[in-house]
């Protein structure tokens, strides 16, 4: 008869082999026997920890193998059954994200940023050439998107001066960046240093400096006008030119004003320098409106300016905007630099991706400023598996990225305000 013997420090001991006709018949094996079990390496995922509940019916070796197969599969996918909060801490840190980068990808060559602000100039001067050459109605509309364009790039290189990921010599960043800035009456300095504020407090609501969010008492205290300026097309597109000049709701000063809070005592004399580069270039085109005539600068320089700033706040918005995920803002002791800059958003812009220098390529450019342009998308690439769900892929774009005036508006309509409280937030729209 069969009999179970009690082990004194192992449980239940197994029977011993019986024969049954012809056939023997074999006991468990010994790692089925009842006590602690232990998980296969390869169910653990890579940066989260697998937790592992008793079964609730016996299994076979054969089903065990199945399972830690099935296990290794879901591993090497990254799927995982737990929700993703992208508001949560992620588990890799800074260092980790940097030391996943090539070397190389740091390397500010001087030389070939000059080649791609010499690209620009050409194509500005060119088209401006022959916009004069030719002078006729079916080529300007052609001329003032293109010229707009251009503008708008060579905005972003002289953006890349301000960071210093032009060039290791900060003098050569800041006259190049005047020259880049001054055509587009971006004041360098002013503006260099308010966008340094943005890339250190990315994410927060209160301290972030340009497109934070509005709490919801603010809002609330909004007018009609106001709240439609904000929110109804095209307006909030023609934003940039007011933010340099009383920054943004909630905030005080100006870009071009040496007293501005937004200023240290010591960068009063670097801002009146960049103030009085614009107002030269105010005389530059007081002088060329009277020598031209009014009409053939609101055509050669008017217009591709207001082109300018619809890519600017364009791409700006929706670098921190209009993701269908809903993207988490923090306050108080939840915000981190980390945390703050995975809430970027990178955008695919199709054939316009090369001619803005990449400047979309923004989750890793938010975490590392200082990595020039031209290595943007390779260091992306090598961060994304660190980055994990935390990296948003953009959608793909035709040859025009037509696809994310979609998303524009959808984000206008209803990323309207945050919670008066509460350390980890998102958008919500009116009721």
């Amino acid at each position: 008869m069969s009999r179970l013997v009690l082990s004194r420090c192992c449980g239940l001991t197994p029977l011993r082999a019986r024969r049954r006709g012809s056939a023997i018949a074999l006991p468990s094996p010994p790692h089925l026997a009842a006590g602690p079990r232990r998980p296969a390496a390869n169910t653990i995922h890579r940066h989260w920890a697998l937790r592992v509940s008793a079964p609730l019916r016996h299994t076979s070796v054969f089903d065990n193998d199945k399972n830690s197969s099935r296990g290794g599969e879901e591993a090497a996918s990254g799927s995982s059954s737990e929700e993703f909060d992208p508001g949560a801490p992620p588990p890799f840190t800074l260092a980790d994200i940097r030391a996943a980068i090539p070397k190389h990808c740091w390397v500010r060559d001087t030389w070939r940023s000059m080649s791609y602000v010499v690209r620009d100039f050409i194509v500005v001067f060119g088209l401006a050439a022959a916009a004069a050459r030719f002078d006729s109605w079916l080529f300007w509309p052609f001329y003032w998107v293109a010229q707009g364009t251009m503008f708008w790039a060579l905005f972003v290189i002289g953006h890349d001066c301000g960071h210093g990921s032009f060039s290791k010599n900060p003098n050569l960043n800041s006259v190049v960046g005047h020259i880049l800035n001054a055509p587009t009456l971006v004041p360098y300095h002013g503006w260099r240093i308010s966008h340094r504020t943005h890339h250190q407090n990315q994410g927060h609501v209160e301290k972030d400096e340009s497109w934070n969010p509005l709490p919801q008492r603010m809002y609330n205290s909004l007018d009609i006008l106001t709240k439609n300026m904000r929110f109804t097309l095209p307006f909030p597109m023609l934003a940039f030119p007011v933010y340099l000049f009383i920054r943004s709701p909630g905030k005080t000063g100006s870009h071009f004003h040496p007293n501005s809070d937004v200023f240290l005592p010591n960068e009063k004399k670097d801002v009146l320098t960049s103030t009085a580069s614009c107002l030269a270039m105010v005389g530059v085109l007081a002088h060329l409106t009277f020598v031209m005539g009014p009409l053939m600068m609101i055509k050669l320089y008017a217009i591709p300016y207001l082109i300018f700033i619809l890519w600017l706040d364009f791409v700006t918005y929706l670098n921190h905007h209009g993701h269908h995920d809903k993207i988490p803002w923090y306050r108080g002791k939840e915000w981190s630099y980390l945390r703050g800059g995975l809430t970027t958003i990178d955008r695919d812009y199709g054939l316009i991706n090369n001619i803005h220098h990449d400047i979309s390529t923004h989750v890793i450019h938010h975490l590392f400023p200082q990595i020039p342009h031209y290595h943007l998308v390779e260091a992306t690439e090598a961060a994304k598996p660190v980055l994990g769900k935390y990296y948003r892929e953009p959608e793909k774009s035709g040859p025009l990225p037509f696809h994310l005036l979609k998303e524009l508006s959808r984000s206008l309509k209803n990323d309207r305000y945050v919670s008066d409280t509460g350390d980890v937030v998102y958008y919500q729209s009116e009721p």
